[in-house]
């Protein structure tokens, strides 16, 4: 256990992500007494109602952008965790082929000056020694999820120097990021596994084919965790946040689907990938995110001296920033 106050800020797309993706994790550390701040970009503003048992009420349905608030700031309330919008507009999941245009105003569209330039400023004004945010292929290939990742990357190295966004406030260092990878095909094949192993019926054998191969055809690269933070004393706070979110997760669906005690046993664990550090990385699998970290933090425009697997074989050039449709937008590395 990291001793001190620290502090750890997760990058989501929409509210509910951050109850799926690492909210046990949050949920340990505020427990230990460190800041936790999830930043979420956009207000889920096009999503649907994914919970059965709330399809097709007119009050939910034509309130469900103001529901999601309240929901966002229920799921807070039960890990423990502070919570701020940028305030760009969901994206909306495009379905076609050809894939038509995304709406105009979407986050996703917007200039990378003003989406990192936001970032920028919630990463100085809370000053997290750890990022965490999506892979760069967004965890999934949601337009929203991919610009998040972009803008996590671009602001956590923006953020630093003093000559970037000069008007968000004093630069700040941050010593590491981490992709999230809650939902690895390891995770999802072992607790299929065990439930087939104890004759219980599994929603995740699909899953466990699917998660595989989208993996390589979405990344072309194996996924590797590099830290494994044991949180299984923390899935009551995590599903409270995921049932908080009442319009998108039926309490009686696959969330929920394994006995906690079979949870805890067989995946007691989230998982993360280092993306990039200014402080040195053990060769070994971390168990706490904070590890090696500097409490009083790093000199501005600190040096990045650890890439992960994402970025091998990039040293010294430029890491693409776009909108995964088309954008040619650079950031210096």
């Amino acid at each position: 256990m990291t001793t001190g106050h620290l502090r750890l800020m997760a990058v989501h797309a929409h509210p509910d992500d951050e109850a799926s993706k690492g909210a046990a994790m949050m949920a340990r550390y505020a427990a230990e007494g460190h800041r936790v701040l999830v930043v979420t970009a956009t207000g889920g503003e096009r999503g649907d109602v994914l919970n059965p048992k709330l399809k097709g009420i007119d009050s939910v349905e034509a309130n469900l952008s103001e529901l999601r608030k309240d929901e966002m700031a229920a799921a807070a309330e039960a890990l423990g965790i502070e919570h701020v919008w940028l305030g760009f507009v969901d994206s909306g999941l495009p379905e076609g082929d050809p894939l038509p245009p995304l709406p105009v105003g979407s986050f996703a569209l917007e200039p990378e000056d003003v989406v990192v330039g936001a970032l920028v400023k919630q990463i100085r004004l809370f000053r997290p020694h750890v990022m965490t945010c999506y892979d760069e292929n967004g965890g999934y290939p949601h337009p929203d999820h991919i610009r998040s990742h972009e803008i996590a990357i671009a602001a956590f190295l923006a953020a630093a120097d003093p000559a970037r966004f000069p008007e968000a406030g004093p630069a700040w260092s941050v010593q590491k990021i981490y992709y999230d990878v809650s939902f690895s095909g390891g995770r999802i094949r072992a607790v299929h596994d065990a439930l087939v192993e104890r004759g219980l019926e599994s929603p995740f054998g699909d899953w466990v084919k699917a998660r595989t191969e989208r993996e390589e055809t979405w990344t072309g690269r194996p996924r590797r965790a590099t830290a494994r933070v044991q949180v299984a004393e923390h899935f009551p706070q995590r599903d409270a946040a995921l049932r908080a979110h009442a319009t998108q997760i039926d309490p009686d669906g696959f969330f929920f689907a394994a006995p906690r005690e079979l949870e805890a046993e067989v995946w007691p664990v989230e998982e993360f990938e280092i993306a990039l550090a200014r402080v040195e990385i053990a060769d070994a699998v971390e168990d706490d995110l904070f590890a090696g970290v500097v409490a009083d933090g790093l000199p501005g425009n600190a040096p990045i001296v650890h890439r992960g697997a994402d970025f091998a074989g990039e040293a010294g050039e430029s890491r693409a920033v776009g909108t995964g449709h088309g954008s040619s937008d650079r950031v210096p590395r």
